[in-house]
């Protein structure tokens, strides 16, 4: 018997402001969120360090596979029966990273993304060890390319991912509002230029150091917007056909002109 799979993907940017370094309070505000919702998704994607804000209390808040952030988000997606996207706060013996990680529907770890490029500005690098590879990740041999906020400043990134066929790239974030608009130009660069899907997530509200408008969102291939929110704290809800991004590099085959990646 032939499998199908299925052209569409529903996928819910989880836009919310967590309190400041309070995962169980976190927990509880995500489970409303997620039990008000009225749609099924494939896929819901978090804001970096979901459930503790960008802290640099790595020490502290820093987890193993058993830790709090890891087992609720493995539940809640063996729960709901979803691909989770979610920011933790991962410690591997003496080295601590900002990552990403992809739950799959049975509550396993499908895949970790640790960040490439803390972000020294913040004195991020003081405090997290920068990971070193590429991960692209896979929903129903679909792919997709993982990075973390300061990474989308770093276009070469995400043409390594386009080197090895991703349809989208995810990037989840906490960014501040004085730079929203170099957010919002980025995530339409770099789906331009690589003619793929790019999804952003943001945080809104505030932390001790920084205030947050979320804009978090989504363009095809081509640039479109598909969403864009301002400001609110919801499940961003879109529909993508994943065809779509080999169809523009088939119609439009630039990227067949790289010479120097």
């Amino acid at each position: 018997m032939k499998i199908y799979e299925q052209a569409k993907m529903k996928i819910g940017l989880v836009q919310y402001s967590p309190e400041w370094e309070n995962p169980e309070k976190n927990i509880i505000k995500i489970d409303s969120m997620i039990n008000s919702a009225k749609e099924k998704f494939d896929l819901l994607i978090f804001p970096e360090m979901t459930l503790t804000g960008f802290t640099m209390q790595s020490g502290k808040f820093a987890e193993e596979i058993d830790g709090i952030c890891t087992k609720y988000f493995m539940d809640l997606a063996r729960r709901i029966r979803t691909n989770i996207f979610a920011g933790i706060i991962e410690r591997d013996r003496e080295d601590i990273f900002n990552s990403l990680f992809h739950f799959d529907p049975d509550g396993l770890i499908n895949a970790r993304y640790r960040k490439i490029h803390p972000y020294s500005h913040a004195t991020e690098d003081k405090f997290y060890n920068a990971g070193n590879e590429l991960v692209v990740t896979q929903i129903e041999h679909k792919k997709i390319g993982l990075t973390i906020c300061y990474d989308l400043r770093f276009p070469e990134l995400y043409r390594l991912y386009v080197k090895q066929d991703v349809f989208m790239a995810v990037d989840i974030a906490n960014w501040p509002v004085q730079r929203i608009d170099h957010w919002k130009t980025l995530l339409k660069a770099r789906a331009i230029e690589n003619q793929c899907f790019v999804a952003g997530v943001n945080r809104v509200g505030k932390d001790p150091f920084n205030e947050y408008c979320g804009c978090s969102a989504l363009f095809d291939p081509m640039g479109k917007e598909i969403v864009l929110v301002h400001d609110e704290e919801k499940i961003i809800s879109a529909e993508i056909d994943h065809e779509m991004t080999s169809k523009t590099r088939l119609k439009l085959p630039f990227l067949q002109d790289m010479r120097l990646i």
